[in-house]
């Protein structure tokens, strides 16, 4: 059962340094917080969120339908994140599209839209603005710090910038840094949006318009790395929405397109992005989300978030020594991974297991062998919540009633 959640908002007036040598001043940061925090403040848990989450992690909001939080299958009363036990924080990041000061909201000095403007934000800077916003709530130290995929990558940074603030770090289905091949699907992913005709340099809100088209496949190159092949096969394999093919392009049904056996062969104009051209269920898959995404996501954010993520690499600073970049770290560990999630591999997770022990960290991993690619960090596996559930219970014992 979903408990109502409230939307929050904190304004910081004084600058935060970036890590690109700007800063962002009049900021506001959208927030939302569960359960109750104790007496001595220690049990807090911050969730960091992935590329198109949001701070509403979980619950639902008063009046409206389908709003529950993206892990709300995860946190809430007598969920493994046990919200009768721990107060969780949920943080919108900076250059986000759902609150939080962004591309969207206007400059303090010019009172124009940011748009391209908006300055560069990395994992760091996203890690020293959720600190800021412990220090309005009074919490110095975290129980945990939680993230998946993208957040997950938050919660090791923050191992490393401030270690004496946490007392464990739970990484899932995350990496270290970005493979060459998934830094390709991002820059992929960014030059259809930049490409588009509607973008205009980032500042497509002065001209009214927004670049759905290149959003709409950006999403769908994203959306193809967040399941694995398995998965697409079950759910779609081969299937065809229309049971006949059509003779040529004159006689397209309402849900089907292509030559038939002896038909005319198609021309290019045959294949624009149209519903007409949709023949196979995973099409009509894609374009669905890839529609859904354009309606609601922010041009500007997918380039600041992807580039954040491409960036994140704490061994750079240490000769790519990954072990010598977490000597830093502190806190105690659980890490998952899921083995079909081909986007951040187990191997990712296990080089961070590796550097971990070499450092004799405490460390707890568990390989979940699971069907859904790197979607399965945010599903109803069992193995996977009796993993996440057992680790939360071992830090309930640690912080008082």
């Amino acid at each position: 059962m979903s408990f109502i959640a409230t939307p929050q908002t904190m304004h910081f007036p004084d600058a935060l340094p970036l890590q690109s040598g700007a800063s962002l001043r009049d900021y506001h940061l959208a927030y939302e917080t569960y359960g109750t925090l104790n007496a001595d403040r220690s049990n807090a848990v911050l969730v960091c969120h992935a590329l198109n989450a949001s701070h509403h992690v979980a619950g639902v909001y008063a009046g409206q339908d389908k709003s529950e939080g993206w892990w709300d299958n995860m946190i809430g009363p007598g969920k493994p994140v046990d919200t009768d036990r721990f107060f969780v924080i949920g943080v919108n990041n900076l250059g986000s599209c759902f609150g939080s000061t962004g591309p969207m909201h206007n400059h303090p000095d010019t009172g124009e839209v940011y748009g391209a403007d908006f300055p560069v934000v990395t994992v760091e800077d996203w890690v020293d603005a959720q600190a800021r916003l412990l220090d309005r709530l009074g919490i110095q130290q975290l129980a945990a710090v939680l993230g998946g995929s993208l957040g997950g990558m938050q919660a090791l940074s923050w191992t490393l910038q401030y270690p004496e603030r946490m007392r464990h770090a739970v990484v899932v289905a995350s990496a270290p840094n970005l493979t060459a091949e998934n830094i390709a699907f991002n820059e992929v992913a960014r030059r259809a949006i930049v490409t588009d005709p509607d973008f205009h340099g980032g500042h497509f809100y002065r001209h009214g318009v927004i670049p759905k088209r290149g959003l709409r496949i950006a999403r769908m190159i994203g959306h193809i790395t967040y399941l694995s092949d398995d998965v697409m096969n079950e759910k779609f394999g081969r299937s065809l929405r229309a049971p006949t093919l059509p003779a040529s392009r004159g006689s397209l049904p309402p849900e089907g397109a292509g030559p038939a056996r002896g038909g005319p062969a198609p021309d290019l104009r045959d294949y624009l992005y149209s519903t007409q051209d949709i023949e196979f269920q995973i099409e009509s898959y894609l374009r669905y989300q890839g529609d859904k995404f354009s309606d609601y996501f922010d041009a500007n954010t997918y380039l600041l978030i992807t580039r954040a993520l491409d960036y994140f690499d704490p061994a750079r600073t240490h000769g790519g020594n990954l072990t010598r970049a977490l000597a830093r770290a502190t806190a105690k560990f659980l890490l998952v991974s899921f083995t079909t999630d081909w986007r951040f591999s187990p191997q990712r997770s296990r080089e961070i297991v590796k550097a971990l022990l070499d450092n004799r960290r405490s460390v707890s991993y568990a390989e979940i062998d699971a069907p859904h690619g790197h979607d399965a960090f945010l599903l109803d596996d069992a193995r996977y919540m009796g993993v996440m559930r057992s680790y939360f219970d071992s830090i309930a014992k640690e912080v008082q009633p």
